[in-house]
């Protein structure tokens, strides 16, 4: 299977990249670094790297980012940035996408706990997984020719400890259980389904 993975060198799609490459072709996407360089925030970068990559058949994101700030100190240009990077990078990644992934392909995109569980300073963060979990609800009814998507949505993890104080009372969870949460949309046959890893 041709995967490829935007965010590949990232905390999370490090791992990701590491545990799919032991049986499939991994193409790397990162914004500097990676076998291929795109920026998710600028469609025609988005396209470049598809017209380089050519066919494939499945796509994973872990790429995005998003302000987290307190309400009171939040400004509109802050919030249209998360929203431009973390929520329509990923949404552009389909919408070009799909004139590029084979038959029977598959999108994975990541959100986050934030959707269910707000924490203080995370009402960008908040808005911007909610409407990834509804775009994929909303998508997976639209493609044709055995097309899947799905979101990851995984909690605070293991290895980012600098945000655990912002996550009270939740408990970490292990990389090992979200590339598992990933290998189940792309290896497995659900769409339209949010994975939460708890």
């Amino acid at each position: 299977m041709k995967i490829v993975i935007i965010g590949a060198t990232g905390t999370l799609g490090k791992k990701v990249s590491f545990a799919f490459s032991q049986k499939h072709e991994i193409i790397r996407v990162g914004k500097s670094s990676g076998d291929i360089q795109a920026d998710i925030t600028d469609e025609a970068s988005i396209k470049q790297m598809f017209d380089k990559i050519g066919s494939f058949d499945a796509l994973i994101s872990t790429a995005g980012q998003g302000p987290f700030a307190p309400l009171n100190k939040m400004t509109g240009e802050n919030f249209k940035n998360g929203l431009l990077d973390k929520l329509l990078g990923q949404i552009n990644l389909v919408l070009i996408g799909q004139h590029y992934i084979n038959k029977n392909g598959s999108f994975t995109l990541t959100s986050g706990i934030l959707s269910d569980h707000p924490v203080a300073a995370g009402s960008a963060l908040s808005t911007i997984n909610g409407g990834l979990n509804s775009f994929i609800y909303a998508a997976s009814a639209e493609f044709s020719n055995g097309i899947r998507i799905n979101a990851v949505s995984p909690n605070v993890v293991e290895d980012s400890p600098s945000y655990f104080d912002s996550f009270p009372g939740e408990i970490p969870v292990s990389m090992d259980k979200v590339v598992k949460a990933f290998e189940k949309s792309v290896l497995g046959i659900i769409t339209g389904q949010v994975i939460k890893v708890f």
